[in-house]
């Protein structure tokens, strides 16, 4: 049987491209599959799609690409079929009409699946009677535009079939398409089990949510009932992933709230299986559900759910008080309800994250597509498809016949060339890397992307692999012991002192040198939750991830001592940070201190106590009015933040390194204190921010229009300033020898003042 699903745009990234990548996938196990993009936007798809699935895009619309049809006069033309909501709003006009109708008239598969309502209604106004014609929804029947929404109807009468993501949209679907006659049938997405090699962690004290950050999904609920978490177990924390508009909305009711250690925005993440393992509990709030995909994909991980009960999908999924939790849908307390019961039962969450990962194996990708072949089966049972006219049948056959030739030729033509050169074929390695007990990262290629008898697999330092670069280690490659089996190496935390900075992956095959970047298909960081660093000096952390264009990375930090900020608490006018020292000690009779040094002009650094609560553990306070006598005038300043053990030792930076974020700068968010100045009107405001190396500054921004009770001092001279910026903040290419920093800060002659 040969399958077409016809998508808008194959080569984007969405629910419904991967919803539809999953399904095709599975079918194409047993059928001829073929996904049909009407737009072709990039030269590869976005996500993962099966090689056993063809990729056939209508319209190029690719700039860089000499055969695009940018050129066409029908491009931007209205559509003669699609209302204009969905036409403008989904790139459909003249071009589309033309294309679409044209496969639609030629194809010879034996099942055609539309996607979207201006592909149904294409499907119905130009789809043939011999095959069969089945449209999708993807949303709920309540949420289109009314223009849309009676398009649709009308196109969906005209249809073979109709499927649904859950059950009660088809029963919705059902009372308003009475008079057409059209099955109405509920089949689910397909969610592929997570390329996992751990368990979940259900002891790790964090909740996840994911999803985009828009008014439907109600994530503002979440963080109000989250402040009732906090208060009762302050370790625990909450990270949302996604981007939206209400990303600013968000980031403000969470500093409202007093919630900036505890609630985090962490930006978008085109893997969260990986996030959903690293968290005890899921958490989903909207207010209306078209499936629920991202509750499966947390429960596949074996992660418990609890989910408002919004109309459709949560309550279809979840098995409420076995493997997840429904609460009142917009009720901010029955949240917090939830989020605390399974917090406080740990045997709980065990028992009902195991069911959950055995209750949503029917969202199986095989499962469902055991369900479009009993779709297929019955629709052919009861009405089926017209016979291809005996000309059609023909064409059909010498196209497929002529299909099937290239296809031997190209394969016959690689293999002489592969003979002539004697040589492997193309280097394309794919990796997966995990964290291991200890902190060493395990990483496993895929046989496939890899022919050859010997490899090397190295890591670069970013920006030292150039000329008279050096920066570069080889890690051994375990030779695979059967055929499907990866190549796989350990990276050794306390063996490889890899220098600080950012370390890229490359494979060098032994044959013919030819060397390539490592891909990544996932990296689980689950494992550096609960991992605590090597004892002793030198302090040494190690965060493997994936690059945005989808390389193997790894982010390192090495120092002779690091200060690490756990909590960071903001106050009106003063911050205060507890924290552990690693790879030094506070000597008994000890005085230690923090020392605040503004960059513009080290000299006006100044001390404050730090108190030592014993096994290594620390707490200081600073003053923000402090911070405003010791900065010169401008716009803006930034103060480092260094402790001092005793007089004379090494500086030691204070930053927040440890865990699984590479960079705090864009997920640790603290609020700005406004600071009055001598006139009662706001002075200057000063912010905790780590930067791009996750060292703790203090950010210091004059009012507009008034320089503050600071202006008129005068900033260091621009060559002490870059050194002493270069210094604190480790900049690549800088020389970042703690003696340098000793010395630039024993020059600054701090004020004795004590706050």
């Amino acid at each position: 049987m040969k399958i077409s699903f016809l998508l808008q745009n194959a080569y984007g990234i969405g629910g419904t491209v991967r919803a539809t990548f999953n399904s095709a996938g599975a079918l194409a196990e047993r059928h001829d599959v073929e996904i049909v993009s009407v737009w072709r936007t990039h030269d590869r798809p976005c996500l993962p799609l099966s090689g056993k699935v063809r990729l056939r895009p209508l319209i190029d619309r690719r700039a860089d690409s000499r055969r695009n049809d940018l050129g066409s006069a029908l491009l931007g033309t209205p559509s003669a079929l699609v209302p204009p909501v969905e036409a403008r709003g989904s790139g459909f006009d003249g071009l589309t009409d033309r294309r679409v109708a044209r496969f639609l008239g030629r194809t010879d598969a034996d099942v055609v699946v539309a996607t979207r309502p201006g592909l149904v209604i294409y499907l119905a106004a130009f789809g043939r009677r011999h095959y069969l014609r089945i449209g999708q929804e993807h949303r709920v029947y309540s949420t289109h535009e009314p223009g849309i929404r009676a398009a649709q109807d009308a196109a969906i009468a005209a249809l073979d079939a109709h499927t649904t993501l859950t059950e009660a949209d088809a029963v919705t679907h059902r009372r308003h398409l009475t008079a057409t006659g059209t099955p109405i049938v509920s089949l689910p997405n397909a969610s592929p089990r997570p390329p996992l090699t751990a368990a979940p962690d259900t002891e790790a004290p964090l909740v996840i949510a994911g999803g985009r950050l828009i008014p439907v999904k109600r994530y503002h609920l979440l963080v109000e009932a989250f402040a009732a978490v906090a208060a009762a177990h302050p370790r625990w924390k909450l990270r949302i992933y996604g981007r939206g508009p209400r990303h600013a909305a968000l980031r403000a009711r969470i500093d409202e709230l007093g919630l900036s250690d505890h609630v985090f925005l962490m930006g978008a993440n085109p893997s969260l299986a990986t996030e959903w393992a690293k968290g005890a509990i899921a958490a989903v709030t909207s207010r209306e559900e078209s499936f629920g995909m991202t509750i499966v994909e947390a429960m596949r991980c074996g992660t418990p759910v609890v989910a408002t009960d919004c109309p459709h999908g949560p309550a279809e999924i979840i098995r409420d008080g076995e493997d997840g939790l429904l609460v009142r849908s917009g009720d901010r307390d029955a949240v917090a309800r939830g989020l605390l019961r399974l917090i406080e039962d740990a045997d709980l969450r065990r028992a009902m994250g195991s069911a959950a990962r055995r209750n949503t194996e029917r969202y199986a990708p095989e499962h469902i597509a055991r369900r479009y072949e009993e779709l297929f089966d019955e629709l052919n049972a009861t009405s089926p498809p017209v016979p291809v006219p005996l000309d059609r049948r023909v064409v059909a056959g010498a196209r497929r016949a002529r299909a099937a030739t290239g296809r031997t030729l190209r394969r016959a033509v690689s293999g002489a060339r592969r003979w002539r050169t004697a040589g492997p074929g193309p280097l394309r390695p794919r990796s997966a890397c995990s964290v291991n007990a200890e902190g060493d990262l395990d990483v496993r290629l895929e046989r496939a992307g890899m022919p050859g008898e010997a490899f090397t697999l190295t890591a670069t330092l970013r920006g030292s692999d150039g000329p008279g670069g050096g920066q570069l280690v080889e890690v051994p490659l375990r030779r695979p012991e059967t055929d499907d089996a990866p190549w796989t190496a350990v990276l050794e935390r306390r063996a490889l002192l890899l220098a600080e900075g950012r370390w890229d992956f490359h494979v060098v095959r032994a044959d013919d040198g030819a060397r390539r970047r490592v891909a990544s298909s996932a990296v689980e960081q689950q494992g550096l939750l609960g991992l605590e660093p090597s004892p002793g000096a030198p302090f040494s952390w190690w965060i493997p991830y994936t690059t945005v264009k989808n390389n193997l990375s790894v982010r390192t930090w090495k120092r002779p001592a690091h200060a690490e900020a756990h909590t960071l608490t903001t106050g009106t006018g003063s911050c205060t940070v507890e924290g552990t020292l690693y790879g030094a000690q506070f000597a008994p009779g000890q005085r230690p201190r923090l020392l605040a040094v503004p960059r513009q002009d080290p000299s006006a650094a100044f001390e404050t106590d730090v108190t030592a609560l014993g096994a290594g553990r620390f707490r200081f306070c600073v003053a923000y009015s402090r911070v405003l006598d010791a900065c010169g005038g401008g716009e803006a300043e930034t103060v480092d933040l260094v402790l001092r053990l005793s007089e004379g030792a090494e500086p030691v930076r204070v930053a927040r390194v440890v865990g699984d974020v590479v960079d705090r700068k864009r997920t640790d968010v603290y609020p700005a204190a406004e600071l009055p100045g001598p006139r009662g009107g706001a002075a200057a405001s000063v912010r905790p921010r780590f930067t791009a190396c996750n060292d703790l500054t203090l950010v210091v921004r004059a009012a507009p229009g008034d320089a503050g009770p600071y202006a008129g001092r005068s900033p260091g001279s621009p060559a002490s300033v870059t050194k002493d910026a270069a210094v604190l903040m480790g900049a690549p290419g800088v020389v970042t020898d703690e003696s340098v920093l000793k010395s630039a800060l024993a020059d600054s002659r701090p004020r004795p003042t004590v706050t």
